[in-house]
């Protein structure tokens, strides 16, 4: 993988122009009110076609030649507004175009460009895909910069390990940064404790790849201060707390805060929207040494807080309260963090819906309508302050793993809040970052969730 080619990668689009192959997108009404091409009627009356959702039906053409397709929409489009997702992983090799269907220009491209994705770094066949001719009433630039947000963090996020530790992500926020001629630094190994980020360092200490702090700084002074922070733990063993192996086959994906912050980062910059924009990633492994942190062990964090162990698989908060708290001494006007933060967060809501947490009001308003304008979901949860007793520890302030196990994703929320004391606004979003098998927009695997949301709100904030 280059260091970063996203938003230069080949889209799914065709840009050359030429002879193109029709697509006709269509419900079971247009099948039997004969409202489409007659030719391409007739074939699928002759076929049986029934126009059910993601159903493709290629039609002849003279000379027994390709002619084009039928694409099956089902009764209500409405329910799968990205369903041309599908039509990317259906439809042979070739140029194409949409000669009808009752779907928006934007929904119709980003559904076809989202679906587009495929992660074959490690594949000897590659393979050649259908391309699409966006339509002219299209904002076809935006949907190329999400596009590139959104592959960004799902390559990150499929990446191994092996090949994404570390100083891999570093190379990556690196040349981010480079490309978009972002100010770019990092914090690294002991300096983390010269410089006060002492539960980063903890955290991250047993591995061979030494923890780190990364920083981006991007847009003009003066305009609109938003940071975005997101966990960065390239794998998660548990730590002494080890998770056992079936738990662990995923944990390459526990750096998807950090991955989707990046993809997020991405989109804004390359809008180059009118904004202050601030980045920080902590970046670790959670590995299993001599010198690994221990249950019962009692920290000091950044913010001067103590915090007490009482479970080394809760690290993802530990290292996000340092940098909550670093990025909160500056009191941007908007923060937004992101993490694969807790189990308790997909058995209240499932994998595909992230839960948010707020306590601005018309921040959880903007964002829950951004998510509905962009079919991008999210679903508000309360940070209810009941809950904030259970994180207080016997022998330090706080502790990372409240007893119990009620109401994980809240007491999380409560104790990242803990480190959020002048920013005017924060948002939290405790996302999966995975989707565990194929939707009509995502072949599986790696996922960007809420990013579009975030950015379709700070862009019409902003602009």
């Amino acid at each position: 993988m280059s260091p970063f080619q996203y938003i230069d990668r080949p889209t799914p689009f065709n840009t050359k122009g030429g002879k193109t192959l029709p697509i006709f997108a269509v419900t079971p009404a247009h099948i039997e009110t004969g409202t489409i091409d007659p030719l391409a009627l007739d074939w699928a009356r002759k076929s049986g076609y029934k126009a059910d959702s993601g159903s493709v039906l290629l039609i002849p053409g003279e000379g027994g030649v390709l002619g084009g397709a039928l694409f099956g929409l089902g009764a209500n489009p409405s329910e799968q507004p990205y369903i041309t997702g599908r039509l990317a992983r259906s439809l042979p090799a070739g140029d194409w175009h949409i000669e009808t269907a009752p779907l928006t220009a934007q929904r119709l491209g980003m559904g076809f460009g989202l679906g587009s994705y495929r992660f074959e770094r490690y594949k000897a066949d590659k393979g050649a895909f259908p391309t699409l001719m966006i339509p002219r009433d299209a904002d076809a630039a935006d949907i190329k910069r999400q596009l590139a947000g959104v592959f960004l963090a799902r390559d990150l996020i499929n990446t191994p390990t092996n090949d994404m530790g570390p100083n891999q992500m570093e190379a990556v926020f690196r040349a981010l940064a480079e490309h978009y001629k972002a100010e770019c630094s990092v914090i690294a190994g002991d300096d983390l404790l010269a410089q006060n980020f002492p539960l980063v360092h903890t955290v991250g200490r047993a591995s061979a790849d030494a923890p780190r702090l990364l920083e981006m700084r991007w847009g003009k002074k003066g305009h609109r201060r938003i940071t975005l922070v997101g966990k960065g733990v390239c794998f998660d063993t548990g730590g002494l707390d080890i998770k056992p192996s079936a738990s662990m086959l995923l944990m390459k994906k526990d750096m998807g805060g950090a991955a989707n912050i990046m993809g997020l980062a991405l989109m804004i910059m390359d809008a180059k929207l009118k904004v202050d924009l601030r980045v920080i990633i902590p970046v670790v492994e959670n590995s299993i040494s001599a010198n690994a942190f221990r249950p019962g062990d009692i920290y000091k964090s950044r913010k001067g807080l103590t915090v007490q162990i009482d479970n080394t698989d809760a690290e993802g908060r530990l290292i996000l309260a340092d940098a909550l708290a670093y990025a909160d001494e500056e009191a941007p006007d908007l923060m937004i963090d992101m993490a694969t933060l807790t189990g308790a967060a997909r058995v209240a809501l499932g994998p595909d819906l992230p839960p948010l947490f707020t306590d601005d009001e018309h921040l959880a308003d903007d964002l829950t309508e951004a998510s509905l304008e962009t079919d991008d979901p999210l679903w508000r949860l309360p940070l209810y302050m009941g809950y904030d007793k259970d994180i207080r520890a016997k022998f330090a302030d706080i502790t990372n793993a409240p007893a119990g196990g009620m109401a994980g994703a809240i007491t999380a929320a409560l104790f990242l809040k803990r480190f959020v004391t002048n920013t005017r606004s924060w948002a939290h979003l405790d996302i999966y970052g995975w989707a565990p098998g194929e939707r009509a927009h995502s072949p599986g695997g790696g996922e960007a969730q809420a990013i579009r949301a975030l950015y379709h709100h700070i862009r019409r904030t902003v602009r």
